[in-house]
C-alpha cells in the first residue's frame, strides 16, 4: 500500500515562511513529504503538538519537526510556529493536493434535461441528477450518487460514492459529502391512530451551508415544516444522526454515532463528543462543550462544559468518577 504520491517539496526556510516561522537548524534542507514521527524519514517533515510525545520527537528519524517550543529536542531541524497541528494540515495541502481533476461528464450518468450543470463539473458514470436541479461550477460528482429534483449544489463540492440527496435540499459552496451519506430523508415522526401509528409526511427541507463536511453514512434529515439547517464551516463525523428541523450554528464539530433529536438549536462554535445523545426541542448556546457519551436532556449555556449520564458541569463530573472509584476500593465483596 502506498501513500499518495507528493506533488511539490520545499526548503525549511521556505516551510517556515508559510508560517511566519523560524528555523532552528538546517534552513536549506530539501522536505519532499509529510509524515507521522514514528513512518517519517529524512526527507520528511512531522510535528509535535502535544508534549507527551517528545520521547517519540527525540527518537524520530523526520528530517525535520513543526513544534512550538524547542526544548528538549537539541540537535534536530525545527521549523517553530504557533500551531504545529494546523501547520501540518496546511503542508498536507501543499504537498498532497486532493482536489479532482476535471474528468468530464460520464455518457453512463442519466442527467435530466431541465437540470443546470455549471462549468467545470464532472459526473462519474452510473449517478442521477434529477430535473431543475443547479449543479454549481468545479463541483465534482463520483459515481451512483443520487441527486433528487429542485436540488442546489454549490461551487467546488465533492460528492462521494453512494450518497443520496433528496429533492428540495440546498448545498453550499466548498462542501464535502462522504460516501454513504443520507442528506433529506423524512424525519421520524408518527402520530397514533388508535391502533396503529400514521407517519407523518415530512414537507420541509435541508439547508447545508458553506464548507460543510459530512462524514460517511451520516443523516441528516429534511424538516417536518420549514428546514433543517447546517451552518457554514460545521464538520460533522461518520455515523451521526442530525433530526428534523434541527439548527446548527457556525464552525462546530460533532464527533461520531452523535444523534440529536428534532427542533434542537445548536448555536456556533460547539463541540460534541462521540456518540453523545440530544434530546429534542432544547437550545445548546454558543461555545458549549458536551464530552463524549454523554446524555443531553437540557438547555445548556454560552460555554457551558458538561459530561455524563445525565449531563453535570464537567469538574463535577469528574470529582463524582473520582467518589465511585474510592467507594468500589473499600467496598467489600
Amino acid at each position: 500500500m502506498t501513500k499518495p504520491i507528493q506533488q511539490n517539496e520545499k526548503t525549511l526556510k521556505e516551510i517556515a515562511e508559510l508560517f511566519k516561522g523560524r528555523v532552528e537548524g538546517d534552513g536549506e534542507k530539501i522536505i519532499k513529504g509529510v509524515n507521522s514521527l514514528d513512518e517519517a524519514g529524512e526527507e520528511d517533515i512531522s510535528f509535535l503538538s502535544n508534549p507527551k510525545y517528545i520521547e517519540k520527537a527525540r527518537n524520530s528519524k523526520a528530517g525535520a519537526i513543526l513544534v512550538r517550543e524547542t526544548e528538549g529536542l537539541e540537535g534536530k531541524n525545527l521549523v517553530i510556529v504557533d500551531d504545529p497541528y494546523l501547520a501540518v494540515s496546511i503542508l498536507l495541502d501543499e504537498f498532497y493536493p486532493s482536489k479532482k481533476e476535471f474528468e468530464g461528464i460520464s455518457s453512463l450518468a442519466f442527467i435530466h434535461p431541465s437540470a443546470s450543470i455549471g462549468k467545470g463539473v464532472s459526473v462519474l458514470p452510473f449517478s442521477y441528477i434529477g430535473k431543475n436541479t443547479k449543479i454549481g461550477e468545479n463541483s465534482f460528482i463520483t459515481s451512483h450518487v443520487y441527486i433528487g429534483d429542485e436540488v442546489e449544489i454549490g461551487r467546488e463540492c465533492i460528492i462521494y460514492p453512494m450518497v443520496s440527496i433528496y429533492s428540495f435540499s440546498s448545498i453550499g459552496e466548498r462542501c464535502i459529502i462522504h460516501s454513504g451519506a443520507v442528506i433529506g430523508s423524512d424525519g421520524f415522526g408518527y402520530a397514533w391512530d388508535k391502533d396503529h401509528y400514521r407517519k407523518i409526511n415530512h414537507i420541509g427541507m435541508v439547508v447545508i451551508e458553506d464548507e460543510v463536511e459530512i462524514g460517511s453514512n451520516t443523516t441528516i434529515d429534511r424538516g417536518t415544516f420549514g428546514e433543517t439547517r447546517i451552518g457554514r464551516g460545521t464538520k460533522i463525523d461518520n455515523l451521526v444522526q442530525i433530526g428534523h428541523n434541527v439548527k446548527i450554528g457556525k464552525n462546530c464539530i460533532i464527533v461520531a454515532q452523535v444523534g440529536i433529536s428534532g427542533s434542537t438549536e445548536i448555536g456556533d462554535n460547539v463541540m460534541i463528543g462521540g456518540q453523545v445523545g440530544v434530546v429534542g426541542h432544547i437550545k445548546i448556546e454558543d461555545d458549549a462543550k458536551i464530552g463524549a457519551k454523554s446524555g443531553v436532556h437540557r438547555d445548556l449555556k454560552k460555554g457551558e462544559i458538561v459530561s455524563g449520564i445525565p449531563i453535570l458541569p464537567h469538574k463535577e463530573w469528574l470529582k463524582l468518577n473520582l467518589i465511585f472509584q474510592r467507594l468500589l476500593k473499600k467496598q467489600e465483596w
